[in-house]
Parts: C-alpha cells; structure tokens; sequence
C-alpha cells in the first residue's frame, strides 16, 4: 500500500478570507488516504478552524510572521527538515518568495508558488511591495500553480507552464434552497418583502466598500424596503461602520462578522454585488451564481467569473449605471444552477480528483 503523501501549505495569516476557503474546500474533499494537509500559519492568525482540521489528520503550525525575517526563516526551516516534505504549496503570491526560500534551503524537491490575485494602481503601497517582489517569485519555485490564467500571467508570466487550479466549490452546498431562504431571513428579522442587497468580502481597501455605501445609500431612497447585508471583518470594518452612522442608514445595514454559514447567508440575498478595483478570480461571484443569484461586479473582476447569465459587469467610474441596473432587480424565482457552474469546471468533487492526480505526478 502506497504511503500518504503529507503536504505543508503556506497559508501566511489565516484571517478567514478567500484563499482560506479555497484550500478548505479542496482539503475536505481530497482522498486523505492518498494526501494529507498541513497547515503553516502565522502565530498571529484569527478563525484557523483547529477541530475540523485536527478531525481530517491535518495538523496547524504556526509560526513568526515573514516580517520577522531571522525568527521565520528559523522556524520554518525546522520544521519542513522535521517533518520531511516532499511538497511545500505556498498560497502567498509575491510573499510566497520567503517560504519558498526556506524548503530550498533544507531541500524540499517540490516547491509550489500559487497565484491566488493580482494587483491595482489605487494599493500603491501595497503594490509596492508586490511590485518589487514579482521578479522574484520563480527564483525558489520550481512549480506554478494558479487561480486563473490571468493570474498565472501576472505573477509568472505567459511562458510559464502554469497549472490552473479552479477555486471549485461543493455545488450542492450553494444551490438555491426556499426553505434555507426562509429560515435566515427569519433569524435576521427580514421582512418576506425586503429587498436585500449582498456582499461578501474583507473589510480592505481592495474590496471597495465605500463605494458600495455610497450606492446603497442612493438606492435605498428609491426602495425604502431595502436592506444591505454585510460579511467579513477587516482593518476598515469600523471606519465603514462610522460611515454607515453618518449618512443615518445604521437600520438599514447589517454587519453580519465573519460567518462559516456563507452558502446559506446567499440564498437570503437578493442581489450580490462585487465592486472591487482589482481580484484574481472573486470566487464569491462563483458561490452567488450557483445559488441563482443577480451578480454585478466591477470590470476589474476577470471576465472568466461569469459562470451563468447571472452576472454583468460594470465599470466603477459609472455609478449611475450601477444605481439604475439596481433598481431593475426584483425579488424573484430561483433555480438550480449547479449544472451550469460545473461545465466551467467548478466541482469540487470533480477538480479535487484533478489536484490529487496532479501532486501524485509531480512525487514521480
């Protein structure tokens, strides 16, 4: 019988977020008789899922943030010599230059830089530090994975051989479900006849929420039954939060935290909306869509996220447009979705099997 190969994917600070949720999905679903996960986080981490990963045989390992230079280095060492890995996945895009150096160091053969975004003028000082570590992100690396082809080019380039891993989800768990429907908006107080508006996503500067206050607060003068549901936590929660008290909306907009109850938080939604000014797939879009749900999103998002006619795009310089294809969303029927998503490749079940073949080829 063949051994099970164990695995140390570098999460950097797990906070909850997409990339989180991505290798999540592909750990629950990958035969662990075959591949194990362990998890390299930084000690200063919030919401790692400890009993559930702990449940799976994975194991959680945290060590000094990569600022930290000498105490991450020595750390990180120690423990891939320990535990003698053949596979180091590192899901940090630009920063996955540090860890890579660190398995190159103590010889780990497969070291897998994964692109998981990109990048955009307005993060200057983030794009920075992108900016200046993006020639460096094949010089540890020997294998590149990513979340789409646009984010492959962007940090290898395009005459990298790059495998594209789709952030696939468990369809099952985001198709439309009444009941489901029923029950959140219950526990939320919802009124059957409210309009609710939805997002998903960090409290930073990427995930543009000043914008979507400022359109909200437009909107909801036109629809008083309205409502703006908002998941995530993040640097700029509270700064949003005072804006909210400002324009006088506080009834009107929920702040919902962080929740592991995403797939059931989009069947209470009745539009989704995602004006980032820059993403490298905005796997949230995928989740929305399958549960049949009304999409925009900014024309920063990649084309490659619209998996159903769900979706329009819209540039973030026309709010108004914004505002007018928001008052044409009415509460309506919703139907399975799932067929759809999956001939873009977004099974989980399906793509797992894809991974799994794909670490076992890379061993031999």
């Amino acid at each position: 019988m063949n051994e099970t190969i164990r695995i140390a994917h570098v999460i950097g600070k797990w906070l909850g977020g997409g990339v989180e949720s991505v290798v999540m999905n592909y750990y629950r679903n990958i035969d662990k008789t075959k591949i194990q996960f362990d998890f390299i986080c930084d000690n200063d981490s919030t919401d790692i899922p400890y009993e559930e990963i702990e449940s799976m045989g994975g194991r959680v390992f945290l060590i000094p943030p990569y600022q930290k230079v000498f105490d991450y280095q020595k750390e990180l060492r120690k423990l891939l010599k320990e535990n003698q890995y053949k596979i180091v996945h590192s899901h940090i895009n630009t920063l996955s230059v540090f860890p890579l150096y660190a398995a190159k160091k103590v010889g780990v053969p497969i070291r897998i830089a994964h692109s998981h975004s990109t990048t955009n003028k307005q993060e200057w000082k983030k794009n920075l530090l992108k900016q200046i570590l993006r020639p460096f992100s094949k010089l540890f690396a020997n294998t590149y994975f990513a979340c789409t082809k646009y984010a492959g080019d962007w940090l290898f380039g395009t005459k990298t051989n790059t495998y594209i891993l789709n952030n696939a989800i468990d369809l099952d768990k985001y198709k439309y479900n009444e009941e489901i429907r029923k029950k959140i908006r219950e526990e939320l107080n919802i009124k059957e006849d409210a309009l609710v508006v939805g997002h998903i996503g960090r409290f930073v500067a990427q995930k543009n929420h000043n914008f979507l206050i400022d359109l909200f607060n437009e909107y909801q003068k036109h629809n008083n039954d309205s409502l703006l549901l908002l998941v995530g936590q993040g640097p700029l929660k509270e700064e949003i939060e005072s804006k909210v008290k400002n324009l006088n909306i506080e009834n009107k907009v929920l702040f919902l935290g962080q929740r592991s109850d995403a797939n059931k938080l989009y069947q209470a939604f009745d539009i989704f909306l995602l004006p980032s000014i820059y993403e490298g797939l905005g796997m949230v879009l995928i989740e929305a869509q399958t549960s049949d749900l009304p999409c925009i999103a900014s024309t920063e998002v990649p084309i490659i996220a619209k998996v159903t006619n769900n979706l329009e795009f819209i540039d973030l310089n026309n709010k108004e447009d914004w505002l007018n294809k928001l008052k044409e969303i009415s509460i309506n029927n919703r139907k399975d979705k799932t067929k759809e998503v999956k001939q873009h490749g977004y099974d989980i079940k399906e793509e797992c099997k894809k991974l799994e073949q794909k670490y076992l080829d890379l061993i031999k």
